[in-house]
């Protein structure tokens, strides 16, 4: 094997010598601008090695939960490598592609791109090769260290490491394999060598597992690629890649913005004050945070996009604390950015406006949080004594975690700058509960779907089994009388699975199993839309009924998982029948832009820098209600993948579309659609997608909103509900919710007001909003009814949030309505509700004034007053300590106020001139201990409670303790 193995190296090093040297198109010497790098990385293996050139894939994984974000040039190409790659698509022809990937054949190849097109010298280049594994069983990569050796590497030089170097896994599961690398010595020989990676190889032969074991896959692969930053580092004789021109304007940049020294490039200890650190950060920040976002990925608050938030904040934060930099300054470094990298990605180009459009609104977000963030902590601190640590419930409700979106770290920071200690263990605690909470939400676990994985698709392939072909799909009609008629399906079984993914010749009673067939009519689950359920029959015996759960797509077969009421086999010919209410229901919500759907909801997200509006909400149901009158057709047609791209306004997903694709137009034939000279793509629906549509709108029946909220800034998820399931949805409502107009100021009824007319009239929670209205108008005698009024509106406020994304939870008869309907609603609750605190502070303000003069009746002008008073609540005894104070500011005031079964109420503030010892807060605590209760405030004022049936015996001692401190 060896003797072979170097016998072909030998050959293929005879051929590079024998090539002519490679030269760029231009024949000029090749510059070493980062540009310049990349096309001529792209050019060598296009030109001299047939390769294809693919755009670069999207930082977002298309389909790949195990990652956030795309952490190599091969992650778009994982479906090739597992096999799972849809036969129809483009991606499915690839054999040799290159790409300069934001974030292949063989050894020969990059060493000759490196030594002889970018003309790194040879004696300055190392190599290293997979030493083995033995506790894996791998064996050492001899293969790859041969090759290099009949390269001519001295043997110095190639070097032998175990997997933790040279074994390459994009994630925890997935393709993955031993490598060989290229390193470039920065020492040049002198001294002990300084070695950096410049190129990675590697041999995609093994498919790692969940359970953590090794497989072998099917088909094998070579994914080779390099670090264009390091790259061009050395090409430009630069030790770090910031000093490259791909960084050089955007620190340039910073330092034109900011007060901060220019950029010096020093790190760790030398760095002082952190300011290199700073500019190094920002830098790379600020183009992260503009690829993904051309991407498709916003700031928000779960998975990548919550990642882009932090990576967002942290550089606002160095902005800030470090560089000195003005307000909305990070926003002002994307078009540095579009400049830099925008000939490579268009997508930076296209996207300029509203990539510094988002950065800078989340920056001025972010610095907002960080004021109200400052003054809480501020607030917080003035409660605290010497030695208490800052309250964990505090610092979650500042954090990521709570509502103002401030790093923990961050604010342990600010705590430390003041002195303070957080509480941890608090926070541990509820980060916990937190957890559980989501466990919680997220309900029992759905049972797993079958699937194929790459070995089984890769023995399908071996024994020459043909995809599926699942063209019956489509073949549905309108009848005479309007209904939708489907036909059956008749196929074989090809082959069968069990629950573990055995490959199995039958399946028995009882058993749960995957059957492939050679065609079918059943959708598996794809492009939103949900999969088909059904049931299938033995056409020899068609009273035994297989039920058919759903049916999922794997590399262009079809998986259909059944539980076999009696025995199946290979070979049995099959009847299919798709659930037709259920297929009718997705069809229903599929001639919409559907992001996800099936038969019980439609969700779908839209482009919005802002919660849309109830009107805007009412015109969207009104244009989809015109449209449905109108009973447009639904054009589909299949057409050339390329026929799809110049058309202005057709939206394609970050998807891989087979070609031909298929085109869904409303209202247009599909040719008059795609033509670049119409408008017509502009004014209607069109759509590339695989689903099933209906065929035309009038059969859609009614849509209703019933669900929004804003994913990320610039995206809104709206939810919604369509045909007879709507219109009984309308019809049980809102038997609570009567519309008058003038008592809640609503706005105009929706389009086709006759639809909501049987609706409206009932009464219900707008006669409830009626009353309250009412009974703030007459106003309120004491702060016990304003009190119970103000947790009335409440109460309606609650029932009016219920419904949109609960709208299926217990509570959903007591306030289901459209959306727009809830959202005026709520802000006629908010009004409410702020008048109604209004009316509480106001008769709270009277008593306190009231009893502020019967107590400076009482007392004489002196330096203390203990005494108790009659109050309905805490907040209203603050008040009269309060205007006490301002009545008679060198006076201390010490009240309590008796409740209902013994509790008692204590409030108190100490005079402007007191001593420095004498604190509200440790006198309120004094005596509340004494009455077994709790206190809490700050030096100047502190209020608590306590139960005591002893009135005389607390006072006594708030005198003691005064007396003690004046």
């Amino acid at each position: 094997m060896a003797a072979s193995v170097v016998a072909a190296a030998e050959r293929l090093r005879r051929a590079i010598r024998r090539s002519p040297p490679w030269r760029s198109p231009s024949h000029r010497p090749l510059s070493t601008r980062a540009s310049a790098v990349r096309d001529a990385f792209l050019s060598f293996f296009r030109d001299r090695h047939g390769h294809r050139l693919v755009p670069s894939a999207s930082v977002r994984p298309r389909g790949d939960p195990s990652l956030l974000f795309v952490n190599a040039g091969m992650n778009q190409f994982k479906p090739i490598f597992l096999g799972t790659v849809d036969p129809r698509s483009e991606m499915a022809g690839f054999r040799r592609v290159a790409n300069s990937q934001k974030c292949e054949e063989a050894c020969c190849m990059a060493w000759e791109l490196l030594t002889q097109v970018y003309g790194i010298p040879e004696d300055r280049l190392w190599v290293s090769f997979f030493g083995g594994d033995p506790k894996a069983g791998l064996e050492p990569d001899l293969e790859s260290r041969d090759i290099w050796l009949s390269l001519g590497v001295p043997a110095s030089r190639v070097l032998s490491f175990g997997p933790q170097e040279n074994f390459w896994e994009m994630g925890d599961t997935g393709p993955c394999g031993p490598c060989t690398e290229i390193h470039y010595d920065l020492a040049g020989g002198v001294g002990a060598p300084q070695l950096v990676e410049l190129w990675n190889l590697v041999f995609m032969q093994h498919n790692r597992e969940a359970d953590g074991s090794l497989q072998p896959l099917p088909q094998r692969h070579v994914d080779t690629g390099m670090g264009l930053e390091r790259l061009v580092a050395v090409l430009q004789g630069r030790r770090s890649t910031y000093d490259t021109d791909l960084f050089s304007p955007l620190l340039n940049a910073i330092h034109q913005g900011c007060r901060a020294p220019p950029y010096l490039g020093r790190v760790g200890v030398a760095d002082e004050g952190r300011i290199d650190t700073a500019y190094r950060v920002v830098a790379d920040h600020i183009r992260t945070l503009s690829v993904c976002i051309a991407d498709g990925v916003s700031p928000g608050m779960s998975g990548a996009p919550l990642v882009l938030r932090r990576i967002l904040r942290r550089a606002v934060r160095f902005c800030t604390e470090v560089l000195q930099a003005p307000p909305g300054f990070l926003g002002s470094l994307v078009p540095v950015v579009v400049e830099t990298l925008g000939d490579a990605y268009p997508e930076l180009q296209k996207n300029s406006a509203q990539i510094a459009s988002l950065v800078s609104e989340d920056e001025e977000a972010f610095l907002a949080s960080l004021q109200r963030g400052r003054r809480i902590i501020d607030r917080t601190l003035k409660h605290l004594g010497p030695s208490d640590m800052f309250p964990a419930e505090v610092a979650w409700s500042l954090s990521l975690s709570g509502n103002l979106g401030l790093p923990l770290d961050l604010v342990e920071l600010m705590l430390e700058e003041k002195g303070v200690q957080l509480d941890t263990a608090g926070l541990e605690r509820l980060a916990q509960e937190e957890a559980q909470h989501r466990a919680q939400q997220a309900g029992p676990a759905q049972e797993q779907a079958l699937r194929l994985d790459v070995h089984a698709l890769g023995e399908l392939r071996r024994q020459g089994v043909r995809p599926t072909d699942d063209s019956p799909k489509y073949n549905y009609s309108l009848g005479p009388s309007g209904g939708y008629e489907f036909g059956t399906c008749e196929a074989q079984v090809l082959q069968l699975y069990t629950e573990d993914g055995t490959a199995v010749a039958s399946i028995g009673e009882g058993q749960r199993g995957g059957l492939l067939l050679d065609r079918t009519n059943f959708y598996a689950e794809q492009g939103g839309q949900a999969s088909d359920r059904g049931y299938l029959v033995r056409v020899e015996q068609q009273d035994v009924l297989f039920p058919v759960a759903r049916a999922q797509v794997c590399g262009g077969f079809i998986l259909h998982e059944v539980v076999a009421p009696e025995c199946l086999q290979v070979g049995d010919q099959v009847q299919l029948h798709v659930d037709e209410a259920w297929r009718l229901g997705c069809m229903e919500k599929h001639t919409e832009r559907g992001s996800h759907l099936s038969p019980e909801r439609l969700r779908f997200d839209v482009a919005s820098q802002a919660p849309l509006t109830p009107e805007q909400l009412r015109t969207v149901e009104g244009i989809v209600q015109e449209a449905v009158q109108q009973d447009k057709a639904v054009y589909v047609e299949e057409v050339a993948l390329a026929l799809t791209a110049q058309v202005p306004g057709l939206r394609s997903l970050d998807e891989v579309y087979p070609d031909p694709v298929r085109v869904v137009s409303v209202g247009v034939p599909v040719a008059h659609a795609l033509d670049p000279t119409s408008q017509a793509s502009l004014q209607t629906s069109v759509e590339l997608c695989c689903g099933t549509h209906l065929l035309r709108t009038g059969t859609l029946g009614d849509l209703v909103i019933i669900g929004e909220r804003q994913l990320a800034k610039g995206t809104t998820r709206l939810l919604a509900i369509t045909g007879e399931q709507a219109r009984q949805w309308v019809e049980r409502s809102c038997p609570g919710v009567s519309v008058s107009l003038t008592a809640l100021t609503l706005g105009s009824p929706p389009h086709r007001p006759e639809r909501w007319a049987r609706v409206w009239h009932r009464k219900g929670m707008a006669q409830e909003v009626e009353a309250a209205t009412e009974r703030l108008s007459r106003g309120s005698r004491d702060v016990v009814e304003a009190q119970r009024l103000s947790k009335d509106i409440g109460r309606l406020t609650d029932l009016a949030l219920l419904g949109g994304y609960g709208v299926f939870c217990r509570a959903v008869d007591t306030a289901v309505m459209p959306q727009w309907q809830r959202r005026e609603l709520q802000a006629t609750l908010k009004g409410l509700q702020r008048r109604a605190n209004t009316a509480i502070r106001k008769v709270e303000m009277g008593q306190a004034a009231k009893k502020t003069q019967e107590l400076l009746e009482r007392h004489a002008k002196g330096p203390l007053i203990v005494d108790t008073v009659s109050a309905e609540s805490l907040s209203v005894l603050v008040k009269v300590v309060r205007q006490l104070c301002e009545q008679a500011p060198s006076t201390s005031v010490f009240l309590l106020s008796p409740q209902p079964v013994g509790n008692v109420l204590c409030a108190c503030q100490v005079a402007q001139g007191a001593t420095s010892t004498f604190t509200a807060q440790a006198w309120a605590l004094a005596v509340c201990s004494h009455m077994g209760g709790k206190a809490w405030g700050s030096r100047v004022m502190a209020q608590g409670t306590g139960s005591t049936t002893d009135l005389e015996a607390a006072l006594s001692a708030a005198r003691a303790y005064a007396l003690s401190q004046l």
